[in-house]
Formats: structure tokens, sequence, C-alpha cells
């Protein structure tokens, strides 16, 4: 009868052990953590410090220790004239920031040389007025700054902002930030309230006539006034002669007149036109003439696509996005030149290879192609595509003229590019 006591007294001593052991960890996991939090809040204060007041503390420190040193009263006033200065202008960061801020854009997306504009909405959530504070916006690179009054409680404040557009790009818009600090600039609190949006900025683009150049035979396609012995859209009656296939013989109509007659049909066509951009740097003199092919890239894509005809568009990296005339453009505003992919000739390579049912392929290009790569360009294309190249030069007046099996636009504005257009109708 005692061995089972003695078990059951070790195993309680056990249990106790156990139990002052998970306390003891549990206390020291509360210890870590509120050091962690210790430090983030310290880490939080120490950044609302800038380098000028690091230096300004510094300076007062030195002077302060030098007076003492040295017996230099002047000094030590100075010392402690500079530290004191630090201490009051923290006092400008303290304080609770009790915002609700909205950004917002009228349009994510615009034209380059259009104003954006935007607005942003400041409210006071608080139940005490809050003191005038600055407001820090991001564009892109640049930084847009606001004064914020003071607010009541439930106080609101509305800010009208303009974003002017230049070039293409992809502008990243916020996030918004309250500002707190002193006059002098040296302890400065920042609170972010806002993630980052994106503004597009679109490449300029021109309005094209209609087409029907390079079509593709295809029972799905519109008629075409070319007549054909065999399609879907009926067109007129003519005499039989041999060879004819005797299924479009119209009985009737042969039994009327007392010869056998076939039907003729118009044949239906469909364009495919892929356009291929070289975006290798050194196909291009300047970045005006890069700005330019993109465009031209976007006129042509967005005419094709509201044509409601079937599009490809190609760089040497890969393909452009053609799933509606917004995601043609938002492709082409993240565009840009790199020096790694082929010339002009290799880009052709991928388009024989990737498109294989292109009926007209466009080859846009920048000054830096040489005739002798345009030529090589057209030699690479696939038989039966019809090959044009619209190179983009800064300064040139339009102009057409043949290289080989490759029709050659020069254009220097874009505004030149309807005409070159109607040219290829012809």
């Amino acid at each position: 009868m005692t061995i089972p006591t003695r078990e059951r007294s070790g195993a309680s001593r056990g249990n106790v052990g156990i139990t002052r052991l998970g306390l003891s960890t549990s206390s020291v996991t509360r210890a870590v953590d509120s050091l962690r939090g210790s430090m983030r809040r310290t880490t939080s204060v120490l950044s609302w410090i800038t380098w000028a007041a690091w230096v300004l503390l510094a300076l007062g420190g030195i002077a302060w220790i030098a007076g003492v040193v040295l017996g230099w009263l002047e000094l030590v006033v100075l010392g402690a004239a500079l530290v004191a200065t630090f201490v009051v202008c923290g006092f400008f960061a303290i304080g609770r920031h009790p915002y609700a801020i909205t950004l917002r854009l009228r349009d994510g997306r615009v034209v380059a040389g259009e104003r954006a504009m935007g607005g942003i909405e400041v409210r006071n959530t608080g139940s005490a007025p809050v003191m005038p504070a600055r407001m820090e916006l991001p564009v892109g690179p640049s930084l847009a700054r606001f004064a914020l009054p003071a607010l009541g409680p439930g106080g609101e404040h509305d800010e009208l902002f303009a974003i002017p557009t230049e070039r293409r790009a992809v502008l990243v818009v916020g996030p918004v930030r309250s500002v707190r600090g002193d006059p002098f600039g040296l302890i400065r609190r920042a609170v972010q309230w806002t993630e980052p949006q994106e503004l597009y900025v679109h490449p300029r683009t021109v309005t094209l006539g209609s087409a029907s150049a390079g079509s593709l035979h295809d029972l799905e396609g519109l008629a075409s006034k070319d007549v054909t012995n065999s399609d879907l859209s009926f067109h007129a009656l003519r005499e039989y002669v041999p060879g004819d296939d005797r299924r479009y013989v119209h009985w009737r109509s042969s039994a009327r007149v007392g010869e056998l007659m076939v039907r003729q049909f118009e044949e239906t066509r469909r364009t495919h036109l892929v356009t291929a951009l070289s975006v290798h740097g050194h196909d291009y003199e300047d970045e005006d003439e890069f700005e330019l092919a993109v465009s031209v890239v976007g006129s042509l894509g967005l005419h094709t696509l509201r044509s409601e005809s079937e599009l490809s568009a190609i760089t040497q990296l890969g393909a452009i996005g053609t799933r509606s005339p917004r995601d043609l453009l938002d492709s082409l505003t993240r565009m840009d030149t790199v020096r790694r992919p082929g010339r002009l000739p290799d880009l052709a390579r991928v388009v024989t290879r990737d498109v294989t049912r292109a009926t007209v392929a466009i080859l846009v290009c920048g000054g830096g192609v040489g005739a002798d790569q345009l030529r090589a360009a057209g030699a690479v294309l696939p038989v039966g595509v019809r090959a044009l190249a619209v190179q983009c030069r800064s300064g040139v007046d339009f102009s057409a003229h043949r290289l080989g099996a490759v029709t050659v636009l020069e254009l220097g504005r874009l505004e030149d590019l309807p005409r070159g257009f109607r040219r290829l109708q012809r």
C-alpha cells in the first residue's frame, strides 16, 4: 500500500515542476514580446529624427562638454541652447493623427499631354480639434505637398490636384502621408494613410481610315469584291466550263436556259494584322523616335481592334496584350527599350515563327535601322504575307519607298500616319 502512495507523490511533484516550467516559459515569451514592442516603438520614434537633428544634437553635446572641460561659459551656453532646440523641436511631432484620408483619381488612365485630376479627402475622426499639418503625395519621382488646416471634431477638408503628363509612363500616385514637425525641419513624423495607386499615361494615338489590304481567305470573314468558285456569299451565275464542281450547278436556271449554269461567289476574307515593335535601343537614335514608334503601334492596333479584325502585337521580348484596346494601351505604356534582344531581322523571324496566319506584317522601328536590315527583315517573312515597315525618324518628312519585298514608310510625325495608311490601300 505504501508503494502506490509514493508513486502518486512523485507524479504530483513532477506535475508541479512541469507547471512551474510552463509558467517560466510563458513569462519569458511575454518579456520577449514586450521587448520587441518596445524596440519597434523606439525605432519608430528614432525615425522621426532627421540627419540635421542628429548633427545639431552632436554639436550641442560637443560644445557643452568642451565648455565644461575648458571652462568656457559661452560654449556651455551654446551647447545647452542647441540641445534645448532639439528638445523643443521634438514637441512639435508629439500628438495623435486622428485622420481618415481617402485618395481619389478621377480616371486611372489618361493620354500623354492631358492632365490627370484627383482629390484627397481628409476627415477628423477624433473628438478634439487637431492642429494644422502638412500632407505629402508622391507622384512618380516627384513629391506634392499640401497644407492641411486645423480641423474641428468631425471636420473635413478636400484638396483637389492636377497631375500634368508629358510622356508615356506608369506613375505611382501615393501613398498619402500626414507630416508633423518643427518649422526648421529637424523632427519629421510621417504617417501613411492610403495605398499607392497606378496612373497609366497612355501613348498618343491617331484615328486611321478603313483598310482591306492583306486579307486571308476565311469563311468567317467579310465578303470582298473578288469572285471565287466556292464560298458562302452568292454573287452571280455563269456558264459551266469543264472542271467546275457540279455541286454548284444551278439546275433550275440550267433547265430554263438550256445549258449548264454554275454559281459564283464573293470571296470572304479576314485580315490578320501583326505589328512588330522593335525594342532594341540601337534601332532608335533618340527617345522621341521610340515614343513615336509606340504611338504608331497603338494607332494601328486600335484601328484593327475596332474593325473587329484579328490582331497580334509582338516585340523581341514577347507578345503584347491585345485582348482589348485598354489591354493594348496598358501594355504599350510599360514598354521600354533594352539592349539584350536581337535586331529587326530577328524580330521578323519571331513573326514568322509565332504568327503563322498573318496576312499583313508591319515592322515598326527607328532611324537606327539601315536599309540592309530592312531588306533582310522582309526576306525573312513568309511568302504571301504583305511586308510593311514604318521607320520613325525625328524631323523627316513623310515618304514611301520600296526595299526588296518591304514597303517602307518614313514618319517624322504621328499625324502623317493616316496619310501613309491610305497610300497602303491603293
